[in-house]
């Protein structure tokens, strides 16, 4: 851990070490796909719903089924409540959750169609989007879907001087020295490529590559528990 006014983590974890998880898929019967994502106090659902017709049907498009990502907290997913129903950050966490999840479905066969995925924080202690693109993921292979391999993601972050896998809200929300940055990416699982970066916050050029190694490293370990949980319903693996 880099010297700094954060030197040891408020749980205990290492600096590299993911907090723990579990996954579900399947979890609602009446969905195309589902499935659930739970990393330390942060859990997120996600439902598929298509390939359906979509309308109006000007917006229908004949080379490709079109991908629509709904992201929304529940209201009492923190301490605080949220008011309910759709607001800018969820409509901006919902279109770069669009945005990462299309590098990995293919839905060239499905022309004319919509598939919407909705993606619901029960609980919140950091590292939403990341968790509901696990959980997205997952739902979207459940589906059935085309993928041309799984996406995983992780929050990497800093606290001071110190970078940090799987940030929780009292690292995000750390204040002291030099502050806090939160690193949101994803990770596509076969060839690493970057489906995800984002950044808040305040962070060197060579921080920022550090980061996103780690990140890549604590990939390979959610990645697991994602194949793990499809391996329980499907009894194949989607990677």
């Amino acid at each position: 851990m880099a010297e700094g006014l954060y030197k040891e983590r408020f749980d205990g974890r290492t600096v590299n070490e993911v907090r723990p998880m579990t996954a579900k898929v399947g979890i609602v019967p009446s969905a195309d796909g589902s499935a659930s994502f739970e990393t330390g106090g942060t859990k997120a659902i996600a439902v598929v719903r298509g390939p359906r017709t979509l309308h109006p049907q000007h917006m229908q498009d004949g080379q490709t089924g079109i991908l629509r990502v709904n992201y929304g907290m529940m209201p009492f997913s923190v301490w605080d409540r949220i008011r309910p129903g759709p607001n800018r950050r969820s409509e901006e966490i919902g279109k770069v959750c669009e945005w990462a999840l299309n590098s990995v479905v293919d839905l060239s066969g499905f022309q004319n169609t919509v598939v919407d995925v909705f993606i619901q924080i029960p609980k919140a202690d950091a590292g939403t989007r990341v968790a509901g693109l696990n959980a997205a993921a997952m739902a979207l292979a459940h589906a059935g879907l085309p993928m041309k391999q799984m996406l995983t993601a992780i929050a990497v972050g800093k606290a001071d001087k110190t970078l940090l896998v799987d940030v929780d809200k009292a690292e995000e929300d750390f204040h002291d020295g030099e502050g806090a940055t939160d690193v949101p990416l994803a990770i596509t699982s076969r060839t690493k490529e970057i489906a995800l970066l984002q950044l808040d916050g305040k962070i060197s050029p060579a921080e920022l590559a550090e980061s996103i190694e780690m990140g890549k490293k604590a990939c390979d370990d959610i990645l697991k528990v994602q194949m793990e949980a499809l391996k329980n319903v499907t009894g194949e693996s989607n990677e």
